[in-house]
């Protein structure tokens, strides 16, 4: 049976949906992943380096250290390279699940401070998450992908629960 306590539901979930989006970006050519696209981050690349980027910063308030540089800001990353960095920091939040969610964390963005608990934060991150991959799901129908990656919960539930 699948997860029943939300938070794990909703990072397992993320982290699997994730992961198909990219398997199914792993097998395009560079010019379809940045191609440009009136949605998401503009790109396939784009959208899913910041979902990435995004879920890192994240990661970074939530174990409380410094954050890094931010991923739009480096070199492109490739397919495998987001994967690789999906792993890495999907470990990276779950490592931090079992504070309390009712803790306040504080961050600083644009010389203006911003407090958030971590339930709101990992609420957060998850749908940040879904709302960019439908996104990249659109864009992936118009590169002709076909069948797009499953990424609901109720198709992760179902292979989860069928795969165990």
């Amino acid at each position: 049976m699948p997860a029943s306590d939300p938070v794990q539901i909703l990072l397992a979930h993320n982290h699997w949906a994730t992961r198909n989006v990219l398997d199914a970006c792993a097998k395009l050519t560079d010019a379809q992943l940045d191609q440009e696209f009136e949605m998401g981050a503009g790109s396939l690349r784009a959208t899913m380096t910041h979902v990435l980027g995004a879920l890192r910063g994240w990661g970074d308030l939530l174990a409380q250290r410094d954050q890094r540089e931010r991923l739009e800001t480096q070199d492109p990353l490739s397919p495998v390279q987001l994967l690789e960095m999906l792993d890495e920091v999907g470990a990276d939040i779950l490592a931090t699940v079992d504070s309390p969610l009712d803790e306040v964390l504080t961050a600083e963005r644009g010389g203006k401070s911003y407090s958030f608990t971590r339930g709101a934060i990992l609420t957060h991150v998850t749908t940040h998450g879904m709302h960019h991959r439908a996104q990249v799901l659109n864009m992936l129908r118009h590169l002709g992908v076909d069948p797009v990656p499953p990424s609901s919960v109720m198709e992760w539930t179902f292979m989860v629960d069928n795969n165990s």
